[in-house]
């Protein structure tokens, strides 16, 4: 597939840097165009990997932004963009949109300018091209408090509703013990990029090196069609190059080892990329669609482990709707599992974050009530003060 990426806000300015450097370390080339916009000057500096004319300043003459960020606030976030909206479509304007197969709109959803900003990013860019539109968002952990919580609820279904299709990645579910903040983001975002950039990639192959039955960027499209939230999930094996014409087979696995143990390796590593954490937690079986990729040199990948793969999927997500295809990487040490689960309805945290949003709603009013008290109570002790009318 090829991509047209946008990055809106810190968080998702990060995450399209990383997916272009994943590509750039892996050979591969998703990301066609890509662009950061955002309302922190300082933010805008960070990504390593995009040039300065690809890097959006909105807001830098918005009263309540002034180029420094919208303090949290996803309200002044949608203002900044709707008011800057004629630059955003200029930047917009320099796409190839003839080049690409669809628009990727990333995003924090717990931050000002990505819970903000991006759903008036992906209104105008609906607008403007045929294309599907893509949204990555990023849910905050329950650790980064209620205004976040409040953010993403908010946002969240504005993301739902606009894009073709949700993919979402839970911070709750891959921060690790005993890790600093940073420590914990930057290994997530290189963890979601991962994840991307092996499914979106594939079909983009040199014709040489065409596989067996080598994924389509249609499939992955035909995938995603269903709209809703999907969750990815992604595992992976060391390999070894093929030794005296033989074909190459898994480093714990001998070669006199029959074709059935080659198929039990590969059924073995799509049920680890199911079962193990995926992007955003969630029952399986209530997946719309459900998709395949293997990544690495096709001379690894058994046909018979493929469609064993495949059928055991389609139970474990009680669809017949499960496409599976290679990405050939001949060059590749590596063979990786990636699935993608489409329009999933069983989510538990996006319903624990609706609830966390309820509470620090509720704590909001309770405050906002305080206050009004405490006003009408400064006026009425002025009133008593004044001096009586002779």
């Amino acid at each position: 597939m090829k991509l047209a990426t946008i990055g809106v806000g810190n968080a998702g300015s990060k995450l399209i840097d990383q997916m272009i450097e994943f590509e750039f370390e892996t050979g591969r080339n998703l990301c066609r165009h890509a662009l950061v916009i955002n309302t922190a000057r300082t933010d805008l500096a960070k990504p390593q990997h995009l040039d300065e004319d690809r890097r959006v300043l909105i807001g830098d003459t918005h009263q309540k932004a002034r180029g420094h960020g919208v303090g949290g606030d996803a309200e002044v976030g949608a203002e900044v963009a709707q008011t800057d909206i004629d630059e955003i479509r200029r930047v917009f304007d320099d796409v190839e949109i003839h080049e690409v197969d669809a628009v990727l709109v990333a995003a924090g959803l717990g931050g000002g300018t990505g819970s903000g900003a991006a759903p008036v990013v992906i209104d105008e860019l609906q607008k403007m091209y045929d294309e599907p539109v893509y949204g990555l968002g990023v849910l905050p952990g329950t650790y980064e408090g209620g205004r976040p919580a409040l953010n993403a609820a908010r946002s969240l279904q504005s993301f739902v509703n606009k894009v073709d299709n949700f993919i979402a990645f839970d911070n709750d579910a891959w921060r690790s013990r005993g890790q600093t903040i940073e420590q914990g983001y930057e290994e997530m975002n290189e963890e979601l990029a991962t994840r991307i950039v092996t499914l979106l990639a594939a079909g983009e192959v040199d014709e040489s090196e065409v596989g067996e039955n080598a994924m389509d960027s249609s499939d992955i499209m035909r995938t995603l069609d269903t709209g809703g939230v999907s969750s990815i999930g992604y595992a992976s094996t060391d390999v070894t190059p093929a030794k005296e014409g033989l074909l190459a087979n898994f480093k714990e696995v001998d070669d006199s080892q029959s074709e059935s143990t080659d198929a039990a390796k590969i059924k073995g590593l799509v049920r680890r990329a199911t079962n193990s954490r995926l992007t955003v937690p969630c029952d399986v079986s209530s997946a719309d669609r459900a998709l395949i990729v293997f990544a690495g040199p096709p001379d690894v990948i058994s046909r018979k482990g493929v469609e064993s793969a495949r059928e055991w999927l389609e139970q474990e997500a009680d669809t017949v709707d499960v496409l599976a295809g290679d990405d050939p990487r001949p060059d590749s040490s590596t063979l990786a599992a990636v699935v993608l689960l489409s329009n999933v309805t069983d989510t538990p945290r996006i319903n624990e974050i609706q609830d966390q949003a309820v509470d620090a709603q509720n704590k909001i009013q309770e405050q906002d009530a305080v206050r009004e008290e405490e006003i009408q109570s400064l006026i009425t002790d002025d009133d008593n003060d004044l001096d009586p009318i002779v």
